[in-house]
């Protein structure tokens, strides 16, 4: 192999977040021009750079709202930019939700609605239903995502208990027509899953909600399990008359992040390996998984002989047991490192392509053959690290994270381990 592996690991990574950036995705799904006006709303990690997109490439007149994460900001001179917090929304969240709802009041059937969907918008627009506040929007989402639960568990929760998720946003968008293009960050990229699915009709009902907030044992504050139970926050359902003229297309999703790392893997010679691109489940226990299916290919060729790369995409979880910094990006790499144990010839990277692992602005990181030997040196235990949920730590202190900025994007994690042949003279 002629590319040193982490640069090959940073090389399929960037060709990744490359291959979802809206500059590239979104101009060929723009629609044709409406009778009336065109008006641009959104909320997301990538709605800023998707509203500077569309701003670029319309030929006339447009106005509108979008909610990005701070930092996550596009220089646009029509459509106004509101950042706000993500994973926990603030109070800038529920005021771009009401200023997105603000901006589709009254409109008549000749006007068209524009909406710019992707990962991270369900905290950055983020309305209470009726009787809740901020306050218990909040705690419900952080043990939410503390949890253990599944982003689609989490969502659905989220829909029941908000405003303009669960289709609502597209009811208030009725009689004008509405097309959603949407950038996907969700394991199997269902509509109703990205962002909560503001725009789209919601087969869930109040009852799984409540179904799910007792398998994890959430509490609940009065106003929210009174929601859920009276069934007051039922959400918009498909075939429902308000959403006759809503449209939904997807413009990036995962797989085709993991298809063109695949390109880069290729082109260096290498085989890639698709596991899927919605990998779900406890964060180190699919880490021991993929270390045990890395090593079966190194010494059998049990996927494909080496040297070859097996590439993932999807969204693990963390239950949380400790008070460490980490993210579910890390605390796989940390997870599969102790599993590998120091394997000559495989090396790992995972990252999430927005540029944020949990809710550290840091992607993620590497792991090679002599991680643990490196930490240990250090008077580290990585079996310390991982039990406290501290894998940002722990790959901050060897100089391991990869640190990309606002990617301005998001199709979910990326996960690739690259093995090389078993050294001669070596065992697994």
């Amino acid at each position: 192999m002629t590319v040193e592996p982490r640069i090959l690991l940073r090389q399929m990574f960037e060709a990744a977040i490359a291959s979802a950036q809206p500059a590239l995705c979104l101009p060929p799904h723009l629609p044709e021009p409406p009778k009336g006006r065109l008006i641009v709303i959104g909320a997301g990690k990538a709605s800023a750079e998707m509203a500077r997109v569309v701003e670029d490439h319309w030929p006339g007149p447009l106005s509108g709202v979008v909610v990005t994460r701070y930092g996550y900001g596009a220089d646009c001179k029509r459509i106004r930019i509101i950042q706000a917090a993500h994973p926990t929304p603030d109070d800038m969240s529920v005021a771009g939700a009401k200023a997105v709802l603000a901006e589709v009041a009254g409109l008549t059937s000749g006007d068209l609605v524009l909406c710019l969907i992707s990962g991270g918008g369900s905290a950055l627009m983020c309305l209470p239903g009726e009787g809740l506040t901020l306050a218990d929007k909040q705690a419900i989402n952080r043990a939410l995502l503390a949890c253990g639960a599944t982003i689609s568990e989490i969502n659905c929760v989220r829909r029941h208990l908000s405003a303009i998720k669960g289709g609502r946003l597209a009811a208030a968008c009725h009689p004008a027509r509405l097309l959603t293009l949407a950038i996907s960050d969700v394991p199997g990229d269902n509509p109703v899953d990205i962002a909560s699915g503001p725009t789209v009709g919601d087969p869930t009902h109040c009852r799984d909600a409540l179904e799910i907030i007792a398998r994890y044992a959430i509490a609940l504050p009065a106003a929210a399990r009174a929601l859920l139970v009276s069934g007051d926050g039922e959400s918009v359902k498909p075939g429902n008359p308000r959403l006759a003229r809503s449209q939904f297309q997807l413009i990036a999703t995962p797989q085709m992040a993991l298809e063109a790392a695949a390109r880069t893997v290729r082109n260096a010679g290498i085989a890639p390996v698709f596991l899927g691109d919605r990998i779900e489940g406890e964060a180190r226990e699919v880490a021991r998984a993929f270390g045990g299916m890395a090593l079966a290919c190194q010494k059998n060729g049990a996927l494909a002989p080496p040297p070859c790369v097996l590439l993932s995409g999807g969204e693990t979880t963390v239950t949380l047991r400790g008070d460490g910094r980490g993210g579910r990006n890390v605390e796989f790499l940390l997870s599969l490192a102790i599993a590998l144990d120091g394997a000559p010839g495989v090396h790992a990277m995972a990252g999430d392509t927005d540029g944020v692992d949990g809710a550290e602005d840091v992607a993620g990181a590497i792991i090679a053959p002599d991680t643990l030997w490196r930490a240990r040196a250090k008077g580290m235990n990585p079996g310390d690290f991982l039990a406290r949920n501290d894998a940002h730590t722990f790959f901050a202190a060897l100089g391991d994270q990869i640190v990309t900025g606002p990617t301005r994007t998001n199709v979910n994690d990326f996960r690739a381990i690259l093995i090389e042949p078993q050294p001669a003279g070596t065992h697994s």
